[in-house]
C-alpha cells in the first residue's frame, strides 16, 4: 500500500482550507438574499443556487491545484476517470441547506479526503462565526489554528449528544426517531444542528460528547471524521466495527462513552428493526 508523507498532508489539508474559504465566500453572498429555493425530488431535500456556486467555487480550486484527483460532490456528483480512485475528494459546498434557505445560522461548507478509501484530510468551515477546523492524519486537529481535543465526558448521564434524521424518515422505520428517545433519557441532552459537518466538528473540540446518525453521504462526513479522530476522539459503525464513509450511518464520540453509547444504538436499532 503506498503512503503519503505528512509534508504531503500538510499541502493537501491548505489546499482543502483554501477551497472551503473560496465556498464560505460564496455562501455569504447569497445569506439573506435567496430568490429561488428547489427540491431535489425528495421532500425536504433543497438545492439553491448558493449550493451550486459554492460546489463551482470549491471545485475549480481543487482542480487547479489537483487535476488528476477525482471528486464526489453534493450537486454535481462523482468527477473521475477511476472505478476505485487512489485520492478522492468529497465535498458539501452547504452542509445545512434547509438551515441556510430559512436564515437559521447553523450551516458550514465541509472538504474532506480519502486516500485509499481513508478518510485522511479534513476542513469544516462556519462561515457566521468564522470558525475553521482542520485535520490531517497525524497532525492533529485545530479550530482557528489551536490545537482542540475531544471531552472527558465519561458516562452517558452526564453526556451531551447531537443527531439528524434522513430526508426519507417519512417513508422508513428505519428513521432514527426511537434511538433519539431513547438517548434522550440517558443523558442530558440530545441536540439536532442540521449540519452533520459541524456536529461532527463540535464532538471534536469538546462542545459535543458524541454523534450518530443514518442517511448520510461521504461529503456528510469525510471532513469530520479526520477531525474527531486527530482531536482523540473515536469513529465507527454503530456496532462498533470499522466505519464505512459509503454506508450512510456512522457513529463518533469522545471515546469515553463510546461503547456505552454503541451498545445503546445497537440493542435500540435491532428492537427498531425486528419489533418487540
Amino acid at each position: 500500500m503506498d503512503t503519503i508523507s505528512q509534508e504531503e498532508l500538510a499541502i493537501y489539508l491548505d489546499i482543502a482550507t483554501e477551497a472551503a474559504w473560496a465556498g464560505a465566500a460564496v455562501l455569504q453572498t447569497y445569506w439573506g438574499k435567496l430568490a429561488e429555493i428547489e427540491e431535489k425530488g425528495r421532500s425536504g431535500d433543497l438545492v439553491t443556487a448558493a449550493d451550486r456556486e459554492s460546489e463551482a467555487a470549491i471545485l475549480a480550486v481543487l482542480q487547479r491545484h489537483f487535476p488528476t484527483h477525482s471528486i464526489l460532490a453534493e450537486e454535481s456528483g462523482w468527477q473521475t476517470t477511476r472505478p476505485q480512485p487512489e485520492f478522492l475528494w468529497a465535498v458539501d459546498p452547504l452542509d445545512g441547506t434547509t438551515n441556510f434557505a430559512h436564515q437559521y445560522p447553523f450551516y458550514s461548507v465541509s472538504v474532506g479526503l480519502l486516500f485509499q478509501g481513508e478518510p485522511v484530510v479534513g476542513v469544516v468551515l462556519d462561515p457566521l462565526r468564522q470558525e475553521l477546523f482542520r485535520a490531517a492524519r497525524g497532525l492533529g486537529a485545530t479550530r482557528n489554528r489551536q490545537p482542540m481535543q475531544v471531552s472527558r465526558t465519561d458516562t452517558l448521564e452526564r453526556s451531551l449528544l447531537v443527531t439528524g434524521f434522513a430526508y426519507d424518515r417519512r417513508e422508513t422505520p428505519d428513521n432514527n426517531y426511537a434511538e433519539f428517545c431513547h438517548l434522550t433519557h440517558r443523558c442530558q441532552g440530545v441536540r439536532r444542528g442540521g449540519s452533520a459537518a459541524i456536529d461532527l466538528a463540535y464532538v471534536a473540540c469538546g462542545r459535543l460528547d458524541g454523534y450518530w446518525e443514518r442517511g448520510l453521504s461521504p461529503w456528510d462526513i469525510t471532513a469530520g471524521i479526520v477531525l474527531v479522530r486527530e482531536a482523540g476522539g473515536l469513529v465507527t459503525a454503530y456496532d462498533g466495527q470499522p466505519v464505512d464513509v459509503f454506508s450512510g450511518r456512522l457513529l463518533a464520540t469522545n471515546g469515553w462513552i463510546h461503547a456505552a453509547l454503541s451498545y445503546a444504538l445497537t440493542h435500540c436499532t435491532t428492537q427498531v428493526l425486528l419489533g418487540p
